[in-house]
């Protein structure tokens, strides 16, 4: 495990991500595709690859999920002891329609001081090139170096927006990621996704974890404490959402809060 563990920590320090199979049990899985769908039916005026964190504040099977201790075990050696859910985001592309995101780098649109955070991309359906996963620039993060961003409406999608100058899509690599597992990729790292124009679903969670000494410089945008101790005066921490029958996503466990 420590052997295993060296090798993604490496690939992540080298390549800028790194893949890591079966994180979650296929019992959550199924649970969080079912959230998806919830979600879809819930919000018939957003499109689910836009289910973003402000949903967070009164769902708790997102924190429930965006908290789970296996996700931290993932996070913790890259970011430190204690850690905090920073926000969280279903890009979840239909069939056929499936949105792409442009190129970009994570850190340009982070409201952090100083930028120490860390990706984790979980998937809920098989993720692959065929129905729209992620694609990574290898060793574009170093030297931690925001590029240029630009306005993108011309097309759809997720982000409208991309990189300004021109990136090198030669040497682009598919991060292929099975259902359960998740990929890490560095806040510099150069990456998108193609549309879901195929027959399959690809749904996936991106969340995005922060020592707790990173501070969030946006008004009011709260921190959900995962791991270890809060840093007094740094962020702010709410109440984690209760469940109730009829308004929320039952799931198992749902009436037996702290998940933390």
């Amino acid at each position: 495990m420590q052997e295993v563990r060296q090798q993604h920590e490496q690939q992540y320090e080298e390549n800028g991500y790194a893949i890591i199979p079966d994180v979650i049990d296929p019992a959550l899985t199924e649970e969080m595709r079912g959230h998806i769908a919830w979600l879809t039916e819930r919000h018939p005026e957003l499109r689910p690859e836009q289910f973003h964190h402000r949903l967070i504040v009164d769902d708790p099977f997102w924190i429930r999920l965006c908290t789970d201790p296996r996700l931290i075990d993932v996070v913790e050696p890259f970011i430190g002891p204690d850690v905090a859910l920073f926000a969280a985001h279903y890009i979840a592309k239909p069939p056929r329609i499936g949105q792409p995101v442009l190129w970009h780098q994570d850190g340009h649109y982070w409201p952090l001081e100083p930028m120490e955070v860390i990706t984790i991309w979980l998937a809920a359906d098989d993720s692959t090139p065929e129905n729209g996963s992620m694609r990574v620039i290898p060793g574009s993060h170093k030297g931690q170096r925001i590029r240029e961003h630009a306005s993108n409406t011309r097309e759809p999608n997720v982000l409208r927006s991309e990189i300004a100058s021109t990136v090198e899509e030669n040497d682009a690599v598919d991060v292929v990621v099975p259902a359960g597992g998740v990929s890490i990729h560095d806040p510099f790292l150069v990456h998108g996704s193609l549309a879901n124009t195929s027959d399959k679903p690809r749904g996936g969670l991106t969340l995005r974890y922060i020592p707790t000494t990173t501070r969030i410089t946006c008004d009011g945008a709260p921190a959900y404490l995962c791991r270890g101790n809060a840093v007094p005066g740094v962020n702010t921490y709410p109440a984690l959402p209760r469940y109730r029958a009829g308004e929320h996503y039952p799931f198992a466990g749902c009436d037996a809060p702290p998940w933390v």
